[in-house]
This record gives C-alpha cells, structure tokens and sequence, in this order.
C-alpha cells in the first residue's frame, strides 16, 4: 500500500501562517521599544505574546483571540513546532558563547562562583518546591520530579540574556562580567545534564535506582559520543566544506544541519532535542576554522527570526489575569523571591569564600547571574510539554524571568560602577583593545599557493613563508592550506612537495591540496574564494616586464583575490633568516597603521623589534618659500604623534617597539638607509590594490622599494 505524506488542515495552517506574522511583526517591534527604554530586546518579546495572548487581546477581544491562540491539537503542534526550532537556535548560540580558555582563566572565582551559585538555589528551590501547593503539580504523585525539576529551573542562569545584558551596558569585557560569564556557562552545563537525568525520571513509571543511573547512562553516553565522534565528524564536515562546496552560506547551512543532526541525538536517547543544539554549539566553539560569517548569519537568523518568535510563544501561554488571584500572586511572588535571594546569596558566598572577590565585585556577579530568561523558558515548556508544570506554575516561571530581566540590569549597572578595577585589569582592557583593532589578531584560516621546487624541495621563500606564519600563528590559532598547481602527470610528485614543504609548518594545522587546472590563477582565487581569512603569496624575483609587477601569476592572485593578502618579495635570504628586526615605515595612512600591526603580530617572540619609522619629505617642502621653517616645523609635529601612538600600540602588545622620525629628500631613500644601518631582517610596507588596466599598481615609491630594498620586504595588500 502506497504510503501518502499527511498534511494538516487548511484552516490549521491558515492560521499557523497568521500567529507567525502576527507574533514575529510584534515581538520585534516591541523589542525595539524596549531598547530604546533601555532594556533588554527580550523583555518586548515576551510582552508581544502577554499582549497578544489570554493576558489582554485575546481576551477581551475574542476574535482577536480566535486566530492568535492556538484551538485545535494540530495549531499546537504546529506552533510550539516552530516555537522549539527558536529555542534550539538559542541554545546553540548559547553553546557558541562557551569560551573554556575564559572559564580556565577565570577559573578559581568562576568556579567558586558557580559552585555557590548552583547549590544554594537548587537547594532551595527543592525544599520550597516540597511545600508549594499540590494543585501548581501537574501530577501530585511526581512531587519529587516537580521539585527538582523547579529546583533546576531556579538555579540555572541564562547565559545569552546574561551576555547581552552586559553588552547593552558596555561592561562584558570586565573582570566582573567575565566571571558572570564564566560561572553562568558551567550552572547552565551542569542545570542540562540534571534537567536530562529529571526529564528522563519524568517519563519512566517509577523513580528508582535503575531510573537514575539509566538517565546518568544516557546523559554520559550523549556527552562521550559528542565529544569524541561527534567533534571528529564536525571537523571532517567542515574541513569538507570549506574545500569542497561552493555554493553560497554553504557553512551557514552545516552548522543548521547538524544542529538539528544533534538535536535528533539527543531525542533518540531521550533527552531534550535542545540539550543536543546546545551541545552542538559547545563543539563548534571549539573550531577554529569556523567562518565568522557562518556564526553572523547563525545569530541573525536564531536571534532574530526565531528566537523571538520562541518568546512571543512564550509570553502567549501566560495569563497574567490569573495573577489577579491574591493566592497566585502570591506564590509568585515568594517563588521570585526565594530564586532571586538563593541565587545572589549563593553567587555573592561563593565569589567571596572560594572565588576571593571584594565586595562589591562579588554582590556584583551575584546580580548579574540573577538575570534569568531565554534557559528559564525554555526549561519551563520543556517542564509544561512532559506534564511536569502545570500552566500556573509555567506562567509564574515565565513571570520571574520577566521580572529578573527588568530589574537587573540598572541594579547591575548601579553597582559594577563601585567596583575599581585592577591595574592587571586596565591592562588588559587596553590590551584588548588594541588587539580587537588589528586584524591579523582574528586570521584564522590562510592560504598559501606554492609553486614546486624539484632541486631544492621547499626553497629559501617557503622558509621565509614559515618564519612569517608562524609568528602570526604565535598568538592565534592558524589552519593553513598549502595548494600546489600540477598537471595530471605530475600530481604524485606535488603530493610528495607539499608532504615535505608541510614539515616547515608543523606549529600550525596544515591541509594539503593538489589540483589540475589550465591557469594557476584562477585556481589559486577559486580557492581563495572558500572562506579564506588571509592569502600568502611568495615572489622570489620580478619578471622584468614593465607590464607586471612580480609576475603574471602574483598579480592576478593580488588584484582579484576576495580576501586580504601577503605578498613576500626577496631575491636572496641566509638560510638561517629570522624577522628579529622589522622596519615599518608608515606615513598616517589605514594601510599603513595594518602593516604596523602585521609588523607587531610578527615580532611578538621574545627577540623580536619593530621600528616605526616616519619621513618628513624636505624637498617636498622646499617650494614653499614664504612658510617653509613654520610648515617644516608641523610636519615634525604631526610626524611625532603618528610615530608616538603606534608605538605606545606596540609597548601595551608587549612588543618591543622604537621609533624615529627623520628627514630626507624622499622616503624610499631613508629607508634604504636605515634598513642597512639597523641590519633590518624585514621592510613591512601597506598598500591597497590600485586600478591600473591590467597591471598591478601598488605606487611608484612601493615598486622602487620593492626593486632596491637590501633585505626581504613584505607587502600588506588589505581589504579590511
């Protein structure tokens, strides 16, 4: 018998469609209001469902009501259907913000935090959930189950309400928001793996010891296999990707497809099709070679599409006229109360006894994990769908994050200003700073194209490729692709190259590729074109026509490349060549500021030196006759101030940095001068690709350095 696809009803989809445009035009448009008052968005998206749902419209207006509010099973279904794929992409962008190096660095007052912050309100919201009354119980038999799952729920804090909360006042990058950070990550790990063991009990018949333990089984089954195979199979996938596919968003659509792969994991062992989306984001902070656009139109797409319509669903399944009952309200307002005072008394204890914090800093953490919101929900419809909660109790849950998300934020704000920063703690605001300002501090995956050497396998320019890659991987993790170029005849001799050219690289991820093509070049951007963050491109001599400028292969690689590059030029170099010493000559300019801040990325070793150099041109000022002392004497001074802040640039990245300021009938020749006299390793010039017909012009004085410069010269063609 042939098997038909069913469909729902049309009415039932008619009015999916409605509540979906209705709900999603007016969460966002009272998010909006909200910011501007101040608040977080989720605070209006919430209210959009209060608003439109039993709370005020769809009461008393009724046909209002009749298309918003679902009726029928299958306008349920359909809606809390979508409304799960909201919350799987928040729980997902939740699993991105999981940052192990910060939870390492924080890791004393982060853990002592966490421990207060998590054992204090679960413990208390167990003992109260013992004596709430029975009928806030979806089944009074479960009294246990009910209790530790609301004790749960209390004691877990809402990491991307949290960080956006932070980010909306300007503190995320404190020390105190770090740790808010930091132990919220680690309550909410450990709030999942207890909320997977309670959900599990609330599906078995009975609770006993074998319930238990097959719960834990599960949960540390899912945990082993995501954290093995599961990062395994995200590597190959992406590695697989990014090599392979070249179809638009085609990572943006990956990390969807294997949220949901996980989510579907995790429901086939009986845990919440969210904990696997939440696990999967964990996995995916981890790769290094994960595209930031991929995670763009991730947050894009989850935080502004579905997520909110997550919330409006949400705050249409509460009825804030039943809180017009004096007994309802009541209770919320003591279940508010103990959640709140639990978790920043915990936070508070465990910041001050095992994290060591002042004050201040540590009442300040504890307000800030008392922010609850999109984890809270989400475990409240979890609590509500298995029949844990019964709507009473899901409305005064969803009722303290509101609470929670309103008044935490002045109250924060009010008191991380008592807080006085650390000098440690200036110093590494400032450092941040400058770092979040050079590009080449956020390279992750780069290119490089090599052309094989049979005489010699690898060549003094790939040497000079790896000294360079692997200072500017010193600080940041770099997945590097050496592409070789060959002919069907010759593949199995590049594969041996690059085997041995790959040895050079060892400090970095290397990927290996040997392609066919008729032109080298357009291979080379076809590549270029796969999520590539940098392209490094060598030229050992130049061509010697005037219409190139290396040779016809460099060219077209720089002028066409969809991604910044590094062009290398160097006719001769020791085989034991180093950049210690690196000469930066900058002249103010945007390109020149990036080749000082690829200059710093490079000497950040411990021998390594920049010097900063910038050329006041006397002759040019020769022509002003009238005004020359008075014009020569400000061009010192603007001279000195450029010079000055990239060095003080240098000093806070720890670089050791010089500069001078010298005159001269033109810079190319000072700086000939100066790179033989301080014996230069490396000239490091910015540049941006100029139209010029089909040559490649980076400017007269770049190619006449490039022509007479005495030591290896690097040029930063940026598109930043």
């Amino acid at each position: 018998m042939e098997q038909q696809l069913a469909a729902a009803p049309h009415h039932d989809v008619l009015a999916l469609l409605i509540q979906v445009s209705v709900l999603l035009l007016t969460a966002r448009a009272l998010g909006e209001v909200a910011r501007r008052f101040g608040q977080p968005t989720i605070l209006g998206e919430i209210l959009a469902g209060v608003v439109l749902g039993p709370s005020l419209l769809s009461t008393f207006i009724p046909p209002f009501g009749a298309w918003l509010v679902p009726h029928t099973e299958v306008q349920g279904y359909l809606l809390d259907e979508i409304s799960m794929i909201g919350a799987m992409f928040m729980m997902l962008i939740a699993g991105l913000e999981i940052d192990l190096v910060l939870i390492r660095r924080q890791a004393r007052s982060a853990i002592g935090t966490g421990i207060g912050g998590l054992v204090v309100p679960f413990a208390a919201g167990f003992l109260m959930a013992q004596f709430l009354p029975g009928d806030l119980l979806a089944d009074p038999a479960h009294r246990l189950v009910f209790s530790l799952f609301v004790a749960t729920a209390i004691s877990a804090s809402a990491i991307p309400v949290a960080a956006k909360v932070l980010m909306e006042l300007n503190l995320i990058r404190r020390d105190a928001s770090q740790i808010i950070i930091s132990a919220a990550m680690m309550e909410d790990a450990a709030a999942w793996i207890i909320l997977s063991v309670v959900v599990g009990l609330a599906e078995g018949a009975t609770i006993n010891a074998g319930r238990v333990v097959l719960s834990l089984g599960s949960v540390l089954l899912f945990i082993l296999v995501t954290f093995t195979a599961g990062r395994w199979l995200v590597e190959r996938a992406i590695g697989l990707v990014q090599n392979e596919v070249k179809i638009p968003d085609a990572m943006f659509s990956l990390t969807v497809v294997l949220m949901f792969a996980w989510g579907a994991l995790s429901h086939a062992l009986h845990l919440e099709a969210v904990i696997g989306a939440f696990a999967m984001g964990i996995v995916l902070s981890q790769m290094r070679n994960l595209p930031d656009s991929a995670i763009h139109k991730l947050e894009s797409t989850g935080l502004h599409i579905f997520a909110p319509i997550f919330f409006a669903v949400a705050g249409l399944k509460v009825n804030l006229l039943n809180f017009l009952d004096v007994r309802l309200a009541g209770l919320a307002l003591l279940v508010i109360g103990v959640a709140s005072v639990a978790k920043i008394a915990g936070a508070y204890l465990g910041a001050r006894l095992l994290g060591r914090r002042d004050h201040w800093t540590a009442l300040s953490i504890g307000v800030g994990l008392n922010v609850h919101g999109a984890v809270e929900i989400i475990i409240a419809t979890i609590g509500l769908s298995k029949g844990i909660l019964t709507q009473d109790m899901f409305s005064i849950i969803v009722l303290m994050s509101l609470v929670t998300s309103l008044t935490v934020p002045p109250v924060l704000h009010r008191l991380i200003q008592r807080v006085q920063p650390e000098p440690q703690e200036i110093e590494r605001l400032q450092r941040e700073d400058l770092i979040r300002d050079n590009p080449f501090a956020s390279v992750h995956r780069v290119l490089l194209p090599v052309r094989r050497r049979d005489d010699d396998q690898g060549g003094p320019v790939q040497t000079i490729e790896a000294h360079i890659l692997r200072h500017i991987g010193a600080k940041t993790n770099l997945s590097l692709t050496l592409l070789n170029v060959a002919n069907d005849s010759d593949r199995a001799r590049s594969t041996a190259f690059l085997d041995h050219l790959a040895k050079l690289f060892a400090s970095q991820k290397v990927t290996k590729k040997v392609v066919t093509h008729t032109n080298p070049a357009d291979a080379i951007l076809d590549e270029a074109a796969k999520d590539y963050d940098l392209v490094v491109m060598g030229a050992t001599g130049r061509d010697g026509r005037t219409e190139v400028l290396f040779n016809p292969l460099v060219d077209s690689v720089v002028r066409l490349s969809p991604c910044p590059s590094l062009i290398i030029h160097s006719e001769q170099v020791p085989p034991d060549w180093s950049p210690r010493r690196i000469l930066a000559p900058t002249n103010g300019s945007l390109a020149a500021r990036r080749a000082v801040q690829a200059a710093f990325s490079l000497a950040s070793h411990e021998d390594g030196e920049v010097l900063i150099l910038k050329v006041v041109n006397i002759e040019a000022i020769m022509c002003y006759l009238d005004r020359r002392e008075s014009i020569l004497e400000r061009q010192y001074i603007i001279a000195h101030q450029i010079v000055d802040e990239l060095g003080a640039m240098g000093h806070s990245l720890g670089v050791r940095t010089y500069t001078a300021v010298q005159p001269g009938p033109d810079p190319e020749t000072v700086i000939f001068e100066v790179a033989r006299d301080s014996q230069i390793d490396l000239i490091v010039l910015g540049t941006s690709v100029r139209a010029g017909s089909e040559r490649l012009y980076l400017g007269s004085r770049v190619e006449r350095i490039l022509h007479h410069a005495p030591c290896p010269v690097m040029i930063v063609n940026t598109r930043f």
